[in-house]
């Protein structure tokens, strides 16, 4: 299959955000559009001081001791944007796949018997008896 080549100026934005990586990280949030920042982009120019706020984080120290705080931050909006009743749903048919999964287990394996308990066995290696 042929690769449709993208416009340059796509292709720039592109690249510019792979610099800037707070960009990406605001659409995946909701907070923006990519159309809303390409758009912003191709009128200011890579140049305006608005993107320094975008590229600022990627760099140095901060997203060493940011990085928990960020993680914490993403898995609290996880959360807010759970779906109850949808994880309900989906425990309840795990429930129902690993009562299937053992119902076919005790089918081959047979019903689970107590272990009887052995003749007991010799001290030695060999069994003699005495007359």
């Amino acid at each position: 299959m042929g690769t449709k080549k993208l416009h340059p100026s796509v292709e720039k934005f592109k690249a510019f955000t792979k610099t800037h990586p707070l960009i990406l990280k605001e659409v995946r949030g909701g907070k923006k559009s990519l159309q809303d920042f390409f758009e912003e982009w191709y009128i200011l120019g890579e140049d305006d001081p608005v993107w320094e706020k975008y590229a600022a984080e990627g760099s140095g120290p901060k997203e060493k001791t940011g990085g928990k705080s960020s993680w914490l931050n993403q898995l609290g909006t996880m959360l807010e944007n759970l779906d109850t009743a949808q994880v309900q749903g989906h425990l309840q048919h795990l429930t129902e796949a690993i009562a299937a999964v053992q119902n076919v287990i005790t089918q081959f394996t047979g019903p689970q018997q107590a272990p009887q308990s052995r003749a007991p066995q010799p001290k030695g290696p060999f069994s003699f008896r005495k007359d």
